[in-house]
């Protein structure tokens, strides 16, 4: 799989990842989790941060005590498949990390039956063969970004049952 591959798939692996440690930085509130307050599990998970757990900010360790639940509460082949996505991560440039994150906020800041016409967009894109998912993904790179544009918005225009 190309890069630009590996990035669209790694927005909508990202979309799920921030949607979830946004709840986290919701119920964070400022107050801190102590380590003592964590699961057996949770502490487990979280270990090498447990010498400087104190010294983090509420909100991160928010974040980690919920992503510790999540792991845990996981099958192993869904702790296999996060462990995938978090290594595809890890291996995008700087500049592909930020160009996802874009990307994220400008789904946040879509109306809720925007985002709900994006996410089916993408459910039948992946029901796709691969095959025509690759035809659709070349066709779209040799467009001008006003063709791209022009696109969108005629998407935008038909009504649903036409998509």
């Amino acid at each position: 799989m190309n890069v630009k591959a590996n990035l669209r798939q790694s927005v909508f692996v990202l979309l799920a990842a921030l949607a979830l440690a946004w709840s986290a930085h919701a119920l964070a509130r400022d107050e801190a989790v102590s380590w003592d307050s964590l699961s057996d599990e949770q502490r487990q998970v979280l270990e090498r941060f447990e010498e400087t757990w104190d010294a983090l900010e509420p909100e991160r360790q928010a974040r980690l005590a919920a992503g510790a639940s999540r792991w845990t509460s996981m099958s192993e082949a869904e702790r296999e498949n996060a462990a995938e996505r978090f290594r595809r991560w890890q291996d995008l440039s700087p500049e592909e990390r930020d160009a996802i994150r874009d990307r994220y906020q400008e789904f946040l800041q879509m109306s809720p039956a925007e985002r709900d016409r994006v996410r089916e967009m993408f459910r039948r894109y992946r029901e796709l063969p691969v095959e025509r998912r690759q035809e659709l993904r070349e066709r779209y790179q040799r467009m001008t970004p006003e063709q791209r544009q022009r696109m969108r918005d005629r998407l935008r225009q038909r009504p649903r049952d036409q998509r």
